[in-house]
């Protein structure tokens, strides 16, 4: 059998015989259920489930030659307007109307904006913004054709599932026509945020006027039928439990196995500055590298794991590299929402630094755009 997995898998012992038993299923291909996933989250042997998840990386690839590749993206966010009837706990980013700090682009602005900040080597740009009732369909469908325009050679990927319901709700269709006119304008996937945690009871305390977890997955459902492909995020640190953590990863393992339109998961960890939430449930180091890990391990069908850098920091987003992660994102050039709640990372990333992060971590930077096509492969650097 493939070597690097041979050696890997010598590193498991039978010292915990529920971490052996995984090992096997992994060397089988065999799908792990929701009981392993609570007893990796109850386990603190961090080093060993690292290695199980890395393993699970390793074993799932088609090709063996890109064992170490470690993709990243010329990126550039707009974040339109922070106006939002949504009121989540967990948001430093939203304000009401008229509020210090509130801000709307209108389509001139926007259109402005993106012809002099956005760089026409960037290979997408990312659009995600608030639940603004001045943002209708046709606003989006015209944003959607002038950025088409400015940047033709660039992917777009906008709206998560909450917008796309929202802007559904207020130009009065159903979610399928307001899809696939977006789509017809210019979109080319949806982003994973507003996933938060699927539970109800935990979207209850923290964001009750969001759309349930399970609407969430409807949307994206719809999308995914479309040819639209998307991520999927997990928020941590709101007061969910491991089992709700674990029941999030299933519910979007069972859509993943219905559509496949899933191309990363995305695990985000609350930042809590100028937010309601308290700073208890703040999750640890070790608490971020276990969702990395868990999710690689549990997740047999999406095919990446991304360390959001604008949330862990570069230090950490490196260590997660050894943790079943294969993604960093990207240079993420003017994101707004991470950083108004406290983010210290506060500047976009270089192609020079993010190769030197990836190559110090032992692996190979590889550029990429949004649906993972290669456009470069650093193996010299």
């Amino acid at each position: 059998m493939y070597t690097e997995v041979n050696e890997l898998s010598k590193k498991i012992n039978q010292k915990s015989s529920f971490l052996h038993e995984i090992k096997e299923k992994i060397l089988n291909n065999q799908r792990l259920s929701k009981q392993d996933g609570i007893n990796l989250y109850n386990s603190y042997d961090i080093l060993s489930i690292g290695i199980l998840a890395d393993l699970a990386r390793i074993n799932r690839l088609q090709d063996k030659a890109e064992k170490d590749y470690v993709y990243w993206i010329n990126n550039h966010h707009l974040n339109l307007t922070n106006v939002c009837e949504g009121k989540c706990k967990f948001c430093a980013y939203r304000r009401d109307e008229g509020q210090d700090g509130a801000f709307s682009y209108s389509l001139d602005k926007a259109v402005e904006y993106l012809k002099m900040r956005v760089d026409r080597g960037v290979k997408e740009i990312h659009i995600v913004s608030a639940l603004n009732p001045e943002f209708n369909l046709d606003f989006y469908k015209n944003l959607l054709a002038e950025c088409r325009k400015i940047l033709p050679d660039t992917h777009i990927q906008a709206f998560t599932a909450v917008e796309i319901d929202y802007i559904a709700r207020i130009s009065g269709f159903e979610i399928k026509k307001v899809l696939q006119e977006l789509k017809d304008t210019g979109l080319g996937s949806i982003p994973g945020g507003g996933a938060e945690i699927f539970s109800e009871n935990i979207r209850q305390q923290v964001c009750p006027k969001k759309i349930s977890g399970q609407r969430w997955l409807e949307v994206m459902e719809v999308a995914h039928n479309l040819g639209l492909k998307s991520n999927v995020t997990m928020l941590t640190g709101i007061g969910e439990s491991s089992e709700d953590k674990i029941n999030h990863m299933l519910a979007a393992r069972e859509l993943q196995d219905k559509t496949g339109g899933f191309m990363t998961f995305i695990p985000l960890f609350c930042h809590y500055e100028n937010t309601e939430l308290s700073v208890q449930n703040k999750p640890t180091g070790i608490d971020i590298l276990k969702d990395y890990a868990v999710s690689r391990l549990m997740l047999d069908n999406i095919p990446h794991i991304k360390a959001f850098h604008i949330q862990t920091g570069i230090k950490l987003a490196q260590v997660s590299l050894g943790f079943g992660v294969d993604d960093i994102d990207g240079t993420v050039t003017e994101e707004k929402i991470t950083r108004m709640a406290g983010s210290k990372n506060t500047y976009a990333l270089k192609k020079k630094e993010i190769e030197h992060l990836i190559t110090r971590a032992g692996k190979i930077p590889v550029e990429r755009d949004t649906v993972y096509n290669l456009q470069s492969c650093s193996f010299s650097y």
